[in-house]
């Protein structure tokens, strides 16, 4: 076969794979001007959302309505914010908080604090520590060809946390890699499920954000501008799943997404030059 005629065949295999939809945000509410940097929100099973910031904030945890309005905050005990960047919850209603933002990769105090539900009814709540490593991350930090090793989003599944690490890579790869570990208290080596190309465009396709539908068959993978839906899996190998590209239209930096409902998806935007620290709504089909 002609060398250009198979280069524009896998170019155009390459697009299909690759299609992008149009999505379009349905704006709730705006936050107060102390929530400039939401970087994690969940849902509870009744209905009530919280939201935390990233580093340089409080150790507190925030629960809004859906205009945004604080509702109550509560400061969480043995618990240290050195780059929150995400909420997660299970299914018996303990909260985690993803204490693993790594922007140099240069980090060695990776943790995920668990917040009991019992806990949660408490003024300042105590936390148990998850503490993990990357099994492949040798050098703090690695070459540039190797910054994997930064992350802003993860979600919970049948006792496993399961962690999509934020590629910052150079040249940029594409990848999210993906590590699971368990949900009690205890120091770990995080285990290597396998990685996931999501597309070439490093200002849309590092994952700032994670969560799974309550039905379990839905993974939304937040990134700048973009979410990725990926179906079709087999927990605990997202590697094969069939991934839809949502474009959001959007120049705010979001940070934040979860699952109201099993077609609507919560995201939160920091404030920037074009505008964010707001509360928005996603509805698909």
């Amino acid at each position: 076969m002609n060398k250009l005629v198979l280069i524009f065949l896998v170019m155009a295999v390459s697009a299909c794979a690759q299609q992008t939809y149009l999505g379009e945000l349905d704006k709730l509410g705006k936050f107060p001007s102390k929530l400039k940097e939401v970087s994690g929100l969940e849902v509870t099973q009744d209905g009530k959302i919280w939201v935390i910031e990233d580093s340089g904030n409080k150790d507190k945890i925030y629960r809004v309505d859906k205009e945004g309005d604080i509702k109550e905050s509560l400061k969480i005990d043995h618990a240290k914010n050195i780059d929150w960047e995400d909420l997660t919850m299970d299914t018996k209603g303990n909260l985690y908080i993803g204490d693993f933002g790594n922007n140099k990769n240069a980090r060695e105090d990776l943790v995920i604090y668990k917040v009991t539900k019992d806990e949660m009814e408490k003024k300042e709540p105590n936390a148990h520590k998850i503490e993990f490593s990357y099994p492949q991350q040798n050098d703090f930090p690695p070459e540039k060809d190797s910054l994997y090793f930064d992350t802003e989003g993860f979600f919970h599944l049948n006792n496993y946390l399961y962690i999509f690490t934020k590629n910052r890579t150079r040249p940029y790869s594409g990848k999210t890699l993906i590590y699971r570990v368990p949900d009690k208290g205890g120091e770990y080596k995080a285990e290597f499920l396998g990685d996931l190309f999501l597309c070439g465009d490093q200002s849309h396709c590092s994952v700032t954000s994670a969560d799974i539908s309550p039905d379990g068959k839905i993974v939304a993978l937040l990134s700048y501008g973009f979410v990725f839906l990926l179906t079709d899996f087999t927990a605990p190998d997202f590697t094969k799943s069939s991934i839809k590209v949502v474009d959001l239209q959007t120049d705010t930096q979001i940070e934040s997404v979860c699952f109201f409902d099993n077609k609507t998806l919560l995201i939160a935007d920091e404030e920037n030059k074009h505008g964010g620290r707001k509360l928005y709504q996603y509805r698909f089909r």
